[in-house]
């Protein structure tokens, strides 16, 4: 969506947050400033997504924050709560690997693929994984791989395959998506739709009555049923407890496979390695996608069995690019960072903290907090802001606080997402949820809600202390507090004094803005 502004001088709102001295920012990033090159993205580019007006240019490089912390051309600070950048076991695999090659033909062996091979299919227990280069590339590939099963063993008719899936779940937009107003892919039979007795009937998420009824309707051409263990562009919506064993279970009665996309929720976002294992279901095909390099390479891999896979012989499924030595090597070292740093444990303590920290302040802007592990999202009420406005309202003056938030793609009113990286500090826990709760606090109609709540800005008071320290002195401070449980402890510290009714000052230089 354009930026709303004139073509010719699209207009910018600079965050009035922590300004820094790069030393080593490049020349491109003087000449070309945040306004510049809004322009020409907006100008040259289609207008795929709607953009906050920020433009990402270079990562913190201090030890701690590292990975998390963003700057714009102008030498503004963002904390970024959608994604991690520059894993330094990341980056050396990835420069190691592309002084010695690159890409090579599939028409023979490389040195880098045969390794990623071995190493993700015995982490995750499946005989085999082809490898793609995107998540949208994952998707059509297992639902390709599921028709060639139904036709080879299950005995379906040719062209008579169906892949059933959930409404709005979230499987890429590749083919036809507004055709049918939900996300794609939309291929002949595949979908949340289907016939029965003459009616339409819509496979709703999270209701295993639909699976149910559309298995025993049509289980002889279902060949596999598609799903999401957590909706992530529908709002972050976490099924009930069962919901995805009761499925498998159905889909094993009726030898329909369960393809279960774990491209937003797999790789330790959820607290564990992958989302589906909180229900201890193996589904028969797994997608994997966009932290499976770090976000350093376009790396996604489709995982089954033998009997599965095999359905696809050579020639009939291929990439350029998919399973090239360079991307093979960096995902390799992501896998063995996501086991090493023990991140899906990090992840499930620290989600617990975050939805915590958020419901314990009981504010009336946030009807509700939801999400596994550091896949979250915040649902607002949109009739107690003071001037009506939306999720995207709320992640605008996020971003003027220094944190890059954004509203899922379905309910962009009133749900926005939060997933920042696995190795997430608990000082930048700290950060958002200040800047998160002072807004909570100072954009509702209630008289009623806590006066104290609206001193609440970019300041923390540690335990140690017991006297207000500014959350850019915390930062300098930052490589010297070891993040063990005691550090981070200290650092949330802060949320309890706020409860305990303990006053604390604000930060005159940021001014404040109300919804």
């Amino acid at each position: 969506m354009a930026p709303t502004a004139t073509a010719s001088q699209p207009s910018v709102a600079h965050a009035p947050v922590t300004k820094h001295s790069v030393t080593n920012r490049k020349k491109d990033d003087v000449e070309y400033g945040s306004e510049r090159l809004i322009y020409m993205e907006h100008e040259y580019s289609a207008h795929k997504f709607r953009n906050l007006n920020f433009v990402a240019t270079i990562h913190c490089l201090s030890s701690l924050t590292a990975h998390l912390v963003v700057w714009d051309p102008e030498g503004n600070e963002y904390i970024d709560m959608l994604s991690g950048h520059c894993h330094p076991r990341l980056v050396a695999a990835l420069t190691e690997q592309a002084q010695k090659l690159t890409l090579s033909s599939r028409a023979f062996y490389n040195s880098q693929f045969g390794r990623f091979a071995e190493h993700i299919t015995k982490l995750f227990g499946y005989d085999m994984v082809l490898p793609m280069n995107t998540g949208a590339e994952a998707v059509e590939t297992g639902i390709k791989l599921a028709r060639k099963w139904a036709y080879l063993k299950k005995g379906v008719p040719e062209g008579k395959a169906i892949v059933l899936a959930a409404k709005d779940n979230f499987h890429g937009m590749s083919t036809d998506p507004d055709s049918r107003r939900e996300f794609g892919p939309f291929l002949q039979n595949v979908g949340p739709s289907i016939e029965i007795n003459g009616q339409t009937h819509i496979i709703r998420y999270n209701n295993v009555d639909d699976v149910k009824r559309a298995l025993e309707a049509h289980g002889k051409d279902i060949a596999a049923f598609l799903v999401e263990p957590i909706q992530g562009e529908a709002g972050i919506v976490v099924p009930d407890e069962g919901y995805l064993s009761q499925v498998h279970a159905l889909c094993k009665k009726h030898n329909v496979l369960l393809i279960c996309d774990e491209i937003q929720t797999g790789l330790c976002r959820t607290g564990k390695m992958l989302a589906c294992d909180h229900d201890n279901v193996r589904p028969d095909i797994v997608l994997l996608g966009k932290a499976l390099s770090g976000g350093m390479y376009p790396v996604s891999a489709v995982l089954a069995d033998k009997d599965i896979m095999l359905c696809i012989k050579p020639g009939e499924h291929g990439s350029t690019y998919g399973g090239n030595p360079l991307g093979a090597a960096v995902a390799v070292a992501a896998l063995q960072v996501l086991v090493d740093e023990d991140l899906a444990d990090r992840a499930d303590k620290l989600g617990h903290i975050f939805r915590q920290s958020i419901n314990d302040l009981n504010s009336p802007l946030v009807k509700l907090v939801r999400g596994r592990g550091l896949l979250n999202a915040v649902v607002i009420d949109e009739a107690k802001s003071t001037r009506g406005r939306t999720a995207w309202d709320l992640c605008l003056l996020l971003k003027s606080r220094g944190v890059l938030a954004k509203p899922t793609h379905v309910n962009v009113a009133v749900v926005f997402a939060l997933r920042p990286r696995l190795l997430y500090p608990k000082l930048s826990s700290a950060r958002v949820l200040v800047s998160l709760l002072s807004l909570c606090a100072t954009s509702i109609r209630s008289t009623s809600f806590p006066e104290r709540m609206k001193l609440i800005d970019s300041r923390l008071v540690t335990n140690q202390e017991r006297t207000p320290a500014s959350s850019s002195d915390l930062r300098s401070r930052c490589v010297d507090i070891r993040f063990d449980t005691k550090g981070w402890e200290l650092l949330f510290g802060s949320l309890k004094h706020y409860h305990a009714g303990h006053n604390l000052s604000t930060d005159s230089a940021r001014p404040r803005r109300s919804l």
